[in-house]
């Protein structure tokens, strides 16, 4: 499973690294040290912890999320497969994005809950690139 360091999650998630900090400080979010000794979060507990952001905020005054060229990178948070079809859920900061596409591009990209990805909105399209 991938982790990510807290400056990553930081930006998966919208905030500053202080910010993310703070959150892991608090225990808001889990962390575990490497062999480094830099503090990582699990990818599962990122994307867990994204959507509670997203739904209840943090009872901080959060900042708006934009996105620069519609592409919204965030933490993928669900994959649903079916025979043929597949749906992606991606969460950009406060955004929620729910992508269809086949299951074969799914599996292709290698996309799983916890891994960052980038989703590109071209009118009511929403593509899906591995980061």
């Amino acid at each position: 499973m991938q982790s990510y360091t807290i400056g990553q999650a930081a930006r998966l998630l919208g905030v500053s690294p202080d910010t993310a900090r703070r959150w892991a400080d608090a225990g808001k979010v889990a962390t575990h040290r490497d062999d480094g000794g830099r503090r990582l979060i699990d990818g599962r507990d990122l994307a867990a912890f994204s959507i509670e952001v997203a739904q209840h905020g943090t009872g901080e005054e959060d900042a708006s999320y934009t996105s620069a060229r519609n592409a919204f990178p965030g933490i993928v948070t669900a994959v649903t497969l079916g025979d043929v079809a597949a749906q992606v859920e991606i969460q950009a900061g406060p955004h929620r994005l729910v992508s269809l596409l086949t299951r074969e591009a799914v599996e292709e990209l290698g996309l799983e809950v916890g891994m960052q990805a980038t989703a590109r909105v071209k009118s009511t399209s929403v593509h899906i690139d591995r980061t």
